[in-house]
C-alpha cells in the first residue's frame, strides 16, 4: 500500500499537469482512466493528436528528476493502456504520441517540465 503523502503529492502532481496542459493549448479529455491494467493519468488533445499522459511528481530531486521515473517497463505499461483506450473508444486510426509532465514541488514556484513525444509505442 503506498503511503498517504506519496498519493496526496501524485494526486497534487496530477492537478498542477491538468492546469499547466490546459493553458498550453491542450483539452483535456480524461483524468486518472482506469481500466483492469492500470490507470493513465491524463487523456488529452492538442493539434489534433491524442495525447496519453504520464505525470511523474516528487518533492526534490534528490533522487533524481521526475522524468527518471518513467522506465521501460513504465512506458510498456502505458502503452498497453493507451492501446485498450484507442480499441475500447474505437479509435485506433487516431494519431497518438506519449507525452510525460515532470514537476518538482518547491517553494516558491513549482519546477514543470512537459516531455512531448517523450517515448514511442512499445508492444
Amino acid at each position: 500500500m503506498k503511503d498517504l503523502t506519496k498519493i496526496f503529492t501524485g494526486k497534487k502532481g496530477e492537478k498542477i499537469a491538468a492546469a499547466f496542459l490546459t493553458k498550453s493549448g491542450y483539452r483535456i479529455l480524461e483524468t486518472n482512466f482506469r481500466c483492469a491494467f492500470g490507470e493513465i493519468d491524463i487523456i488529452a488533445r492538442e493539434n489534433g493528436e491524442l495525447v496519453f499522459v504520464e505525470v511523474k511528481t516528487r518533492k526534490s530531486e534528490a533522487l533524481g528528476y521526475p522524468e527518471q521515473a518513467v522506465g521501460i517497463k513504465k512506458q510498456r505499461k502505458i502503452s498497453q493502456l493507451a492501446l485498450f483506450y484507442l480499441q475500447e473508444k474505437k479509435l485506433v486510426a487516431a494519431k497518438a504520441r506519449f507525452d510525460v509532465v515532470a514537476i518538482t514541488l518547491s517553494a516558491p514556484e513549482n519546477e514543470i517540465r512537459l516531455i512531448k513525444n517523450a517515448f514511442d509505442f512499445i508492444s
